[in-house]
């Protein structure tokens, strides 16, 4: 959430941002189940959830392996097509009924070509996900599985609530069981 009100924060200080973005945010709806986005194709959007959860997912020898989880004020993409414009492996699918901003990449650069401050909250945004993507894999490689849990759960603890534990236990790399075993102490 501190994040969110970081990125909010910087566009009320530039409202022709806001503005901008309004102009190609397109309010989507997903039910709960759906895919949002089905791997083997290009993800040309990314989407701003208000309400809902979503996880982004691949297949790797029969199992559903999940990459990332999303809620209310963060943003979802299958990001390795959205940004070399190639077939995902990943499928996007809505853990919960979603209400969200669906942006389409087209747009977002046509306006980042126009505008200095869109092109930097763009660097910005990469900056989040390349550092959330750095912490991750070290929470993989470096953290036992209790402390996976423990920091996710000092983090985010309303995911424990509402995303199914299987999820999580694939999110945190841990088999359900383990899962099972640290939510039980």
């Amino acid at each position: 959430m501190e994040e969110f009100l970081k990125n909010a924060e910087f566009l009320l200080q530039h409202g022709e941002i806001t503005d901008a973005l309004q102009k190609i945010a397109v309010y989507k709806e997903f039910k709960k189940g759906e895919l949002i986005h089905p791997a083997n194709s290009i993800c040309k959007h990314f989407y701003i959830l208000i309400s809902g959860i979503g996880r982004v997912f691949y297949f790797r020898d029969g199992k559903d392996i999940t990459v990332h989880i999303a809620s209310e004020q963060e943003s979802i993409t299958a990001i390795d097509s959205f940004i070399q414009r190639k077939k995902s492996k990943y499928n996007i699918e809505a853990i919960e009924d979603i209400s969200c901003f669906m942006v389409a990449r087209e747009d977002l650069e046509e306006l980042s070509a126009k505008s200095h401050k869109l092109e930097h909250l763009g660097r910005l945004f990469l900056e989040k996900l390349y550092i959330n993507l750095a912490e991750r894999l070290d929470s993989l490689l470096l953290h036992t599985s209790q402390e996976r849990h423990d920091d996710l759960f000092a983090k985010k603890p309303e995911l424990f609530n509402r995303v199914p534990a299987k999820h999580l236990a694939s999110f945190l790399g841990m088999t359900p069981e383990t899962f099972s075993r640290i939510r039980g102490k």
